[in-house]
């Protein structure tokens, strides 16, 4: 289903942050950083910061952390750290982090991935949630996941001029007690 259009509402531009969980790469290596950074400028957005950090939950923790505290920054992508083994633990690191899980986007992100990769969808701990008001997507490391998601769900979502609903529209009302 493609989403409808406000047409009468302005873009939002939002300020994203890109952080990739990596033991191996650095930022002249980082396909998929890039790809999101390119995606969010591209998108219209503001690229807030962008990182690299090692497969330690509490050094991805510290990054995130810091960034949801900032005001200025109102959404965080991460890529890499989402699979099966040992050293795969972003999703660990951030879910204590999160005020709300958006259940819905692992679910649609893991269908999509279907369509490509089979049943290998189901190695994919994708999730996103919501912390201090701030949006947290936590993607796998690989280009074409990073690639779907911005693409088919992200993109879209982050997108005060999407219909019927999107989570800009949202943002006002994510810290009400």
């Amino acid at each position: 289903m493609t989403p409808s259009s406000h047409n009468d509402r302005d873009f939002l531009p939002l300020n994203l942050a890109v952080l990739t969980v990596s033991d191996t790469r650095s930022l002249t290596e980082d396909r998929s950083g890039d790809l999101l950074a390119q995606r969010i400028l591209d998108g219209g957005h503001q690229l807030f910061d962008r990182r690299i950090v090692r497969d330690d939950k509490y050094a991805i923790r510290a990054v995130v952390s810091a960034w949801i505290a900032d005001p200025a920054c109102q959404g965080v992508i991460t890529t890499g750290g989402t699979g099966l083994t040992g050293r795969d633990g972003t999703p660990e690191a951030l879910r204590p982090l999160f005020d709300k899980e958006i259940e819905g986007f692992g679910e649609v992100f893991r269908w999509l991935s279907w369509q490509a990769i089979g049943t290998s969808t189901v190695q994919s701990r994708a999730t996103a949630g919501v912390a201090n008001g701030t949006y947290l997507f936590v993607l796998p490391g690989s280009t074409s996941a990073c690639r779907d998601a911005w693409d088919q769900i992200i993109r879209a979502q982050l997108d005060f001029r999407t219909g019927p609903c999107n989570m800009v529209e949202l943002m006002p009302r994510l810290n009400e007690k």
